[in-house]
């Protein structure tokens, strides 16, 4: 997932895709617990998505909080 996507979702996108790539790397993890995957980079593009997700919904909610302060 590219960081123009990632900017452009809203708040309510944003929790909605974290969470569905939370399940996507707890079912990565667990299919390569039971047998290797074919790809097992692809754990770690997906935790760094994650991350990525979550840096940008903190970036909306500081935003948020900093223009109800005003």
């Amino acid at each position: 997932m590219k960081n123009s996507e990632i900017t452009g979702l809203s708040k309510e996108e944003l929790v909605a895709k974290i969470a569905e790539e939370k399940e996507n790397l707890s079912k990565l993890k667990f299919a390569h617990t039971i047998s290797a995957i074919e790809n097992p980079s692809r754990i770690a593009k997906v935790r760094k998505d994650v991350a990525r997700l979550n840096t940008e919904l903190t970036k909306v909610k500081n935003t948020e909080s900093a223009t109800e302060t005003k």
